[in-house]
């Protein structure tokens, strides 16, 4: 199934090359995602992932993000209304 859910992160102030920080969230799987950043020190990654179940989904999603970010504080995981 396909999953629509949002990841809103803090991020640290080391965290400013906003380019930089696209480039390598594309590179750990998170290409599937529409970024935002443009609130200052917050990441919203909106994903559609395809997975056996919305936890699934989620839990890949939020693993991804934490090889690209390592360091950025998840605050909310809001599944969308299917």
């Amino acid at each position: 199934m396909v999953f629509t859910f949002t990841l809103n992160y803090q991020l640290t102030s080391d965290e400013s090359d906003m380019d930089t920080l696209v480039e390598r969230l594309a590179v750990e799987g998170c290409d599937d995602a529409l970024v935002g950043v443009g609130q200052p020190g917050r990441l919203a990654l909106e994903f559609i992932r395809e997975a056996p179940s919305a936890d699934d989904a989620i839990e890949s999603a939020i693993e991804d993000v934490r090889r690209a970010v390592p360091n950025a504080r998840l605050i909310e995981a809001a599944l969308a209304h299917q």
